[in-house]
């Protein structure tokens, strides 16, 4: 590695871990955090005043996650774990359903407001609790971590608890819940030790994902196909969505490295990093694009050709990290690409944190920073996880 090499790698360590402690982290902690109710508001306008006070179920375990993750990572503040301990109290106090499952929606007091056919909001408390777990050396909340993975694999496995993704006229299975369970597993792994069914959902998740949802014809990951992996040929079947599986891509880079370096799981994670970023890159005015065909036909969503915050964020972590796996400086240069096109566009510098859409030519369509969807995750993420892989660089060279 050379000299500049090592001195941009820095300078980016610097100014990720800066805005994380100095900007992320404290905005969400002075404009969404409920010291009456406990948990995270995320639903808030450009300048953090409160919009809306229903809570996204999924961002209680998601800043429970994230501020337990930087505590462990980037920087031991009490208030850390405070702010983490809350989102998790809010969570078993009123985020879990009779039948074990939990709420997509609920009221400022928990109140509950509507359920989804998903399990996301249980990988995320599950990975809140974990995380909070090593942060604390708490083994309760490591067997809470567990039993809540266990009840999901139960959710996922069991017919007739989730409703079907589509009628029987069109069976189809999707990505999203196999990606996710890698990362939920990894996580709770990290919290209480190795165990069968970890490994056992993990390459139930890496063998649809290589015989299933990847398609070479397409040279895509597909977002959705039939259970026997064939392509659905609709406007819905052919979707590709490039940050999602750039996303899955460093997952998998995680679960590589877990292995001691497993050189056909890397390989795997390449491969679709690479084929995602030639689909998702928009080329004319920079940025990741949300949504694109496989036959190259008009995508139905009305978003395809807007740039969100959250694709970018996983463009630089898997970037990074395929430098750092490969040693490749193209992985470096798509790595300062993503990151200086982020921070050129999204980054707000008046009001602090990240806008979150943004229009094909990165002018901003409307600039709230948060909603259901978008709060302190995949920002915050990307600078801790950033952080960790440039240390370990610097460490190595």
């Amino acid at each position: 590695m050379t000299d500049d090499i090592k001195k941009m790698l820095t300078t980016w360590r610097d100014r990720f871990v800066r805005d994380l402690t100095e900007d992320i982290l404290p905005f969400w902690m002075e404009h969404g955090w409920d010291k009456e109710h406990g948990g995270v508001y995320t639903c808030v306008d450009r300048d953090g005043a409160l919009m809306d006070t229903t809570k996204s179920v999924w961002f209680q375990g998601r800043c429970g996650f994230i501020y337990a993750y930087a505590y462990n990572h980037v920087a031991q503040h009490p208030a850390y774990l405070e702010f983490s301990k809350s989102c998790i109290d809010f969570i078993e106090a009123h985020c879990f359903d009779t039948d074990g499952r939990m709420y997509f929606e609920v009221q400022a007091d928990g109140t509950p407001l509507r359920k989804r056919r998903y399990v996301f909001s249980e990988c995320f408390a599950a990975i809140a609790m974990a995380e909070y777990a090593v942060a604390t050396g708490s083994e309760e909340y490591g067997r809470k971590a567990l039993h809540l993975f266990e009840d999901i694999l139960r959710f996922v496995n069991t017919p007739g608890i989730l409703a079907p993704k589509y009628l029987p006229a069109q069976p189809a299975i999707g990505h999203s819940i196999t990606m996710i369970l890698i990362n939920t597993a990894a996580r709770v792994r990290a919290a209480v030790g190795d165990a069968p069914l970890f490994k056992e959902q993990i390459e139930r998740s890496l063998h649809a994902i290589r015989h299933l949802f990847l398609h070479p014809e397409y040279k895509a990951l597909l977002e959705m196909v039939t259970p026997e992996g064939a392509l659905i040929d609709t406007l819905n079947g052919r979707v590709i969505n490039p940050g999602h599986c750039i996303e899955t891509s460093w997952f998998l880079f995680d679960e590589a490295m877990y292995r001691g370096g497993d050189e056909d799981i890397i390989r795997l994670g390449l491969q679709i990093l690479d084929w995602s970023w030639e689909w998702g890159w928009d080329e004319p005015y920079g940025g990741i694009i949300n949504f694109r065909d496989c036959k190259n036909l008009p995508p139905q969503d009305y978003s395809q050709d807007m740039k969100f915050w959250w694709p970018q964020t996983e463009g630089i972590i898997a970037t990074l990290y395929a430098y750092q796996l490969t040693g490749q400086e193209h992985y470096l240069r798509l790595f300062e690409k993503v990151s200086n096109w982020a921070y050129a566009h999204l980054a707000d510098p008046d009001h602090g944190e990240w806008f979150g859409y943004l229009h094909r030519d990165g002018t901003v369509a409307q600039p709230a920073k948060g909603n259901l969807f978008k709060g302190p995750f995949h920002i915050p993420r990307m600078m801790i996880k950033s952080k960790i892989l440039i240390d370990e660089l610097l460490r190595k060279a």
